[in-house]
């Protein structure tokens, strides 16, 4: 919806004691506002090399309506969905990682279900994060 203010609405506003800027802040509040790309589910996903103080970072922003952000997007928003939105609740994964010690810092903020999202955990090494976290932060995916 588009409000135009005429020429002959400011005439009629002067003459009754109206300035043009009360006009224009009138037309304005009375205006809808405007409509953007829905918000819907989304995380700000980031994972960094170290204990997340310093060192190598990386980030993406995952949308889940339509799936886009990284490479496993799709997959990523179906876990999450199975999940409600909760990180921490992901079922871990089948397989055996190395007790190497490189740790990588997770985090995630956004959210999801109208609910805000918060998340930050630092595993010992990128494999028993990509255990416990699925696709979510598959960024190199």
């Amino acid at each position: 919806m588009t409000y135009t203010i005429t020429a002959t609405a400011v005439r009629r506003a002067a003459r009754a004691g109206l300035t043009v800027a009360a006009v224009l802040l009138l037309a304005a509040a009375a205006a809808p506002a405007p409509t953007g790309p829905s918000t819907g589910d989304h995380l700000f996903l980031m994972v960094t090399k170290g204990d997340g103080r310093s060192g190598d970072t990386r980030g993406t922003l995952l949308l889940c309506d339509p799936p886009q952000g990284h490479g496993r997007a799709a997959e990523a928003c179906d876990q999450l969905a199975a999940v409600g939105g909760d990180i921490g609740s992901l079922p871990p994964e089948d397989g055996y990682c190395t007790m190497l010690y490189a740790p990588v810092t997770a985090q995630a903020d956004g959210e999801w279900n109208g609910r805000p999202v918060e998340y930050r955990q630092t595993f010992p090494n990128g494999c028993v994060m990509r255990a416990r976290t699925g696709a979510v932060f598959a960024l190199e995916s």
